[in-house]
This record gives structure tokens, sequence and C-alpha cells, in this order.
């Protein structure tokens, strides 16, 4: 590592989140409530800012800072863009939602910027010290946020069972990071690899501990992607929380996990491959199909977003389980369809929420098109991008996963996820047929600010258009992943 630039300029989007997460907090303070709005869009300055540091930081070399702990390097810078474009979304989208529900304060704010920290720290760890701090600010902030609605039993319920299980993956993943630690001697990712490289294992004993702490480490990767068997926790904190935290949980964190996994079992542990991925393979075909399957017979639009994100993850880990860099490509392309997926079907949860009622329930949604054709086919493209019909966004982000598991010789279990696919895409079909065929429940009128209206639209509307053209997209993966996976 002679040739290893440090510079705290690798840190300066961290810094510039974090400060400003700190000056919101105390601008609170002083504010009146009718000048709420100055929070919000300081947070969204922030988010802009922190987006042109990232942006502008990037040179032919990458960085480093903190003696080696944090990188900044193509991988990162991508996924951070996406991070704040997805934070930003969700701040337009929430922001109706969180005023009716007394919950519009410099709290909400501060908290999902100190998670976006933790996500940024998560994706940039090149230590594994670095990596669980960054999860374990995540965590705690989102821990925070399910439970800021304090005169809400069921948030308050919801937040302490992913309190008690995220403890317990945590602690999981800790014990595993200990075992790689304890048989190479460091907690440097590159320092890992290279360790496991060029210094053969002298018996089986050593190996078996080696195996054990991967599977630990899996298990808690695991819990964080909300991958079966670990997805117990995600169905009840998606119904319990408030719609704006289920919003953030389910999406913008999936990209930090993302790069979590990348950055242990890819860059850090890739001379295992073969033991983690029959892990990976096993979790991916369960998710798949307790993900599908499961999501038919629920009747609260939340718990069905919540086993279809199950499901999702699944063939995500498709890709990775490929162990290559194509494989690599294709699960980022995913998760960031997913992610812009996600945000979207939220978003038109929120959009038809109003004071003292929870848009959560599938008849919520009969006869949207009789009540606003607009919204209801907005609302159609969402539900065929997850169901993965074409043209949609949707069908090329699992065209890409199946075909990069097809590549590495997965064709069984190709042809397995597809057909469960099939079987999924039902209770997508449902929300459609409840939209266009069935007599409307409610007839209010949608009221949302204009500001969510055009956002929703374009979000919505760009499920459809990089579908047809996602060239770019998938070139941006590829960039981040081939610069950051030799």
């Amino acid at each position: 590592m002679e040739n290893i630039k440090y510079d705290l300029l690798s840190v300066l989007p961290e810094m510039i989140i974090l400060g400003m997460a700190m000056v919101i907090l105390l601008a609170d303070l002083f504010l009146k409530k009718r000048d709420r709005l100055a929070i919000y869009l300081l947070s969204q300055v922030t988010l802009i800012l922190a987006a042109y540091a990232t942006f502008t930081s990037h040179v032919p070399s990458v960085g480093y800072a903190f003696t080696g702990m944090f990188v900044d390097d193509p991988l990162a810078d991508v996924i951070k863009l996406m991070i704040y474009l997805g934070t930003s979304l969700i701040f337009v989208y929430s922001r109706q939602y969180i005023t009716l529900r007394n919950m519009y304060s410099g709290e909400f704010y501060a908290l999902v910027l100190f998670a976006v920290v933790g996500m940024m720290m998560m994706v940039s760890g090149q230590s594994m010290l670095t990596l669980y701090i960054g999860l374990e600010l995540l965590s705690l902030s989102l821990y925070a946020l399910v439970a800021l609605d304090r005169e809400n039993a069921r948030a308050t319920e919801a937040a302490m069972k992913y309190f008690v299980l995220g403890a317990l993956a945590s602690g999981m993943l800790l014990y595993g990071m200990s075992m790689i630690y304890g048989m190479t001697g460091s907690l440097n990712i590159a320092d890992i690899n290279n360790a496991m490289m060029h210094a053969p294992l002298p018996n089986k004993d050593l190996h078996a501990v080696l195996i054990l702490g991967l599977v630990f480490i899996v298990a808690g990767l695991a819990f964080k992607l909300g991958a079966v068997p670990f997805h117990m926790w995600v169905p009840d904190v998606y119904q319990g929380s408030p719609t704006a935290m289920t919003m953030l949980i389910g999406s913008v964190p999936k990209l930090a996990a993302f790069a979590f996994v990348i950055r242990l079992l890819a860059q850090g542990l890739q001379v295992m491959h073969v033991d983690w991925q029959q892990m990976l393979m096993i979790m991916a075909v369960l998710s798949i199909v307790i993900g599908n399957i499961t999501a038919i017979a629920q009747t609260n639009l939340k718990r069905m977003l919540a086993y279809s994100t199950i499901s999702h993850i699944g063939f995500m880990l498709y890709g990775l389980m490929s162990a290559s860099q194509n494989g690599y490509t294709s699960s980022l392309f995913y998760i960031a369809s997913y992610v812009l997926m996600t945000l979207a079907g939220f978003g038109m949860i929120l959009l038809l929420s109003r004071k003292g009622f929870e848009a959560d329930q599938l008849e919520d949604l009969k006869g949207l098109n009789q009540r606003s054709p607009w919204h209801a086919f907005l609302m159609l493209i969402v539900m065929f991008s997850m169901a993965g019909v074409p043209p949609t966004l949707g069908f090329y982000a699992k065209f890409a996963v199946l075909q990069a598991a097809f590549a590495a010789g997965y064709l069984w279990l190709v042809v397995f996820a597809v057909l469960i696919a099939v079987i999924g895409a039902f209770y997508y079909l449902r929300v459609v047929k409840l939209m266009y065929f069935d007599e409307p429940k409610d007839h209010s009128p949608i009221s949302a600010p204009f500001d969510m209206r055009i956002v929703l639209g374009v979000n919505a509307f760009g499920l459809l258009v990089i579908g047809l053209m996602p060239q770019k997209m998938m070139e941006f993966c590829y960039y981040a992943i081939a610069a950051s996976i030799n």
C-alpha cells in the first residue's frame, strides 16, 4: 500500500451531511411551526451539496482516508449518488404525510441525514470496523425513526421488534467478523484478501473457523437485506411503521447493504466464493418462493410490498451468487431499479393518504381510475415494473440478473425463478384489477403538493423510459463495479 494517497477530502461529502444534520437540529430549536419549510429546503440543499462534492471528488486515483479504513472509489461514488437521489425523493414524498401527523420537525430530517451518513460509511468502508460503525449508525437512526410517532402504539411495537432482531443480527455479524480477524490478523478488507490469497491455510481446523465466521457474516447481511430465512422482521416493521418510514427502510438502505456485501464478500472474501455462493443460492431460491407466494395472501398493501421486497432481494442475490463481474453489475442495476420502483410505489400510498387515514389496504385502491385516471396509470406502471412486465425497467432488471446466473451455470435455478415470478405476477396484477375494474369505496378528491405530483410522475415514467433505454444506466453500474472489482 505504498502508493496510496490519504486525503481527508475523500470524506468531504460525509462531513457536509453530518455537519448540516447538526445545523438542522439546532435551527429547529429557533424556528416556529409555520417556518418549518426552511428545514425541508435545508435538507434538500444538503443532499445537493453532498452530491456535488461526490461528483467532483473523483480523481484518476482512488482516494483513501483514516489510514486506509475509508475508500473513495467509483463504486462508492456511484452508490452514494443513488442514495442522495433516493433520499431526496423520500423528502419530497413524505413532507405532506409527516406534516399531517405532527412529525414535521428537525428530528425527522436530522435522523434521516444521520442514516445517510451511516449508509455512506457502509459504502466506503475498507475496514470491517468502518463497515460495522456505518451499519450501526444506520440501524440506530432507523429504530428511532420508526418510533418517531410517539402516540402510535403499532409503530412503537414495530420499533421494538426491529431493534431486538436488529441487535441480534448485528451481534452475529460482529461475531463472524471477529473470527475472520482472528484467522487473518487484519480488519482491512484488502489485507484480508491478500492474507487468504498468499497464505494457504495449514489445516482443516482453521478453515472450519473461517467457514463458521463466514456463516455468521452472511447471516447478519441476510438480515439487513431481508432475505429468507432472516426475513421475519420485514412484514411486521413495514406494516407497523408510519408509511414515510417504511418507504425509507425499504429503499435506499438496500443500496448500502449491497455495497456492504460487495466490500465484504466480493473484495475481502473472494477466495471463499465457492462457500458463500452456496449460501446465497439457498437464500435466493427461498426468498423468491416465500416472498412471491406469501404476498398473494396479503390484504394490507404495505405488507404485500414487504413480501415483494423479499422476492426482489432473492432476484438480486441471483446476480451476486454468480460471483462474477457481470453478476455484480447486474445486481447493482437490479437494486437501483428496485429502489426506484419502491419509492414510486410507496409515494403513491403517501399520495392517497390523508389526515387520520392510511391508504395501506388493497381495497383503498378500488376504483382509483374513476377518481384519478392519471394516478391510476402511474400506479399501473409501477405494478407492471415490479412484476417484470416488458418494456418496464423491472423486466430488464430481472432479465439482467437471470442472464448473469445463466452464464454462471445455474440453468435450472433460472428456469425455476422465471416460473415463480410468473406466479408472483398475480398479486401485482390484482392491484391493477382493483384500480380499473372495481367500484371506488372512497370518492374524496386526491390532494397533494404540486412538487410531489410532478416528482411522482417523473419517477413512474422513469421506470418506463429507462426500461426502454437501459444501456446508460447499465454502463453506469458497469463502470462502478469494473473499477472496484479486480
